[in-house]
């Protein structure tokens, strides 16, 4: 294996930088702290693992209609309002929304690839490219559910940026078993039989993370588990016996909703690390239009001093 690919979570990234950085205004008057944040939050990233390749994996379908047939919860708490036939509308602070398309006509202006999949979230695309990658990847985002992504023979590791880009965790699977008791293989069962109330995932009523770990501890999967349940002669105990029949038809559809999608047609070229900016009186224009000069300097001067390709070290 060869270079290192670097795929960000490009959603979560903006939304942490609008959230935890205070105003910042463009001369016009637009906030623009989440492109700022971003910008620098790439910075940082490339600088300190020096990727050879690197993508920003877009939303474009940030609530997919075949998960919500599946399981009409999911993600419904941050759907604005619902309108027969037109799309969902995700809840998005307007200062924050009108920061989107400056933020993918920046990173256009850099070369910086620019990713996503009709009817997919931005984690589809992340596990399609973190799979058979012929490179090791680092994953950066704060959703746990890329967990299950987590390979240690195929060096692929998460960048949890749960407590911030600047402390983030690097998770491979000794950290998974140490922090859930599970292996990332299991983290999607893991995640479907606990719940998650920030994906409208509601989970089995009564079993929490430590009845899930130990369930799958003992039954190695969610069929395992499914038919320990059925089978009166098992010894699965009979309150979670009670609760696994139960949620039958939670349990029938909830895998597949949580499942990361791993085989999307999706293009493998153009994802090296631009050097220079592809578009660079654009970028000139836009930095100054946005008050964006600095960070836009920082990402060109971290850019340019990455090594060739056969120089990078692993990180």
């Amino acid at each position: 294996m060869t270079g290192r690919l670097l795929l960000l979570d490009t959603a979560s990234l903006y939304f942490r930088a609008y959230f935890g950085a205070p105003e910042i205004l463009a001369p016009d008057g637009t906030n623009v702290n989440a492109v700022r944040g971003l910008l620098d939050y790439i910075s940082r990233l490339v600088e300190q693992y020096q990727p050879t390749d690197l993508v920003c994996c877009w939303d474009d379908d940030w609530r997919p209609q075949w998960r919500v047939d599946l399981l009409p919860t999911y993600k419904a708490h941050r759907v604005v309002a619902e309108v027969a036939g037109a799309p969902d509308i995700e809840e998005v602070p307007d200062p924050l929304e009108v920061q989107v398309p400056i933020i993918r006509e920046v990173l256009r202006a850099f070369g910086i690839a620019v990713i996503g999949a009709p009817g997919y979230e931005a984690d589809d695309v992340i596990g399609t490219l973190a799979t058979d990658a012929g490179q090791p990847v680092d994953v950066v985002t704060g959703d746990r559910d890329l967990f299950q992504l987590v390979d240690d023979e195929a060096e692929v590791r998460i960048l949890y940026v749960g407590r911030g880009v600047g402390r983030h965790e690097r998770v491979d699977e000794a950290w998974v078993v140490e922090k859930y008791g599970v292996r990332p293989g299991q983290y999607a069962d893991f995640a479907t039989l606990r719940g998650d109330p920030s994906d409208g995932l509601p989970g089995v009523k009564g079993i929490g993370e430590k009845t899930a770990a130990a369930l799958l501890q003992k039954y190695g999967d969610m069929s395992g588990i499914r038919a320990a349940a059925l089978d009166p002669t098992s010894d699965m105990g009979p309150a979670p016996r009670l609760r696994i029949n139960e949620a039958a038809a939670y349990l029938d559809v909830a895998p597949t909703v949580v499942a990361v999608a791993r085989h999307l047609d999706l293009p493998r070229d153009g994802l090296a690390v631009p050097r220079v900016a592809v578009a660079a009186a654009d970028l000139e224009e836009l930095a100054e239009r946005w008050g964006l000069t600095t960070p836009v300097s920082r990402l060109t001067a971290v850019l340019a001093g990455l090594p060739a390709p056969e120089e990078v070290d692993p990180v």
